[in-house]
């Protein structure tokens, strides 16, 4: 088992927070499948790799698309043979605008990314999962901060994350029996091009607007290695990590 490698695979890999952890997870050591929309973009998180980049392998994938993830997980067991790490990171929100105003099209496609995504890979992670030797990996889902306290104008984003935690707890217990663990991170202000518009000040739930605190996204990255790298006896059902100074603790 020792000469076995270490599969893991990521969404939304072509840029913040998934680029971040894709490339935090090959210095780890593991083989790395980038999953994304944009070739180009999963091509340049390769790029940044520092060598070894055979350990590393691009498959455009729409994950609300059940054909496209079924692909996903196919190309990932014929390059590699198995997976030991789902880190279900891709996402999207709708635009900040009050939620009478959203249309169909705009909910239905943050659920089609936020969760319809994670389960479909879920899915297709716990039937390859359970068929491997040796049986059994790990699925982290991103879940966020505001599945606790949204922010203004963020339905679709918010009940999709409250989601998640379903998700999480659900496929923590349905993965007992496979020896599947599953876990989920919950990130607050990680720099990233998502929260670049913090620097300008975003709405608060008072209504002013305020400039908020953001970390370094390597942290994050550091916390997800830590996650994917216990063995699978143990396990980090939720854990946050945020800008210690962001409007998230308190009242207002």
């Amino acid at each position: 088992m020792s000469n076995t490698p270490r599969v893991a695979l990521v969404t939304g890999a072509g840029s913040g927070i998934g680029r971040a952890c894709a490339l935090a997870l090959h210095q780890a050591g593991y083989h790395v499948v980038l999953a994304g929309r944009r070739l180009d973009a999963l091509n340049e998180t390769i790029a940044a790799a520092p060598g070894d980049r055979d350990r590393l392998l691009a498959v455009p994938t729409d994950v609300g698309d059940p054909a496209s993830v079924k692909a996903l997980f196919a190309k990932t067991k014929e390059a590699f043979g198995r997976l030991d790490v789902l880190f279900n990171n891709a996402g999207m929100g709708a635009p900040a605008i009050p939620m009478e105003d959203l249309s169909y099209e705009q909910w239905k496609a943050v659920v089609d990314v936020n969760l319809t995504g994670p389960f479909l890979c879920t899915q297709e992670a716990i039937r390859l999962m359970k068929s491997q030797t040796p049986q059994g990996g790990r699925i982290i889902n991103n879940g966020s901060i505001s599945a606790y306290a949204p922010r203004p104008f963020s339905a679709p984003y918010t009940a999709t994350k409250h989601a998640i935690s379903g998700l999480t707890r659900s496929t923590a217990l349905d993965g007992r029996r496979h020896n599947i663990a599953c876990g989920q991170i919950d990130i607050g202000n990680a720099a990233t091009e998502m929260t670049e518009r913090m620097a300008a000040g975003v709405i608060q739930a008072d209504g002013s607007t305020k400039v908020e605190p953001r970390m370094d996204v390597r942290h994050v990255a550091d916390a997800v290695v830590h996650m994917a790298s216990l063995p699978l006896d143990a396990n980090v059902l939720f854990m946050t990590v945020m800008a210690t100074n962001m409007p998230f603790v308190g009242r207002g």
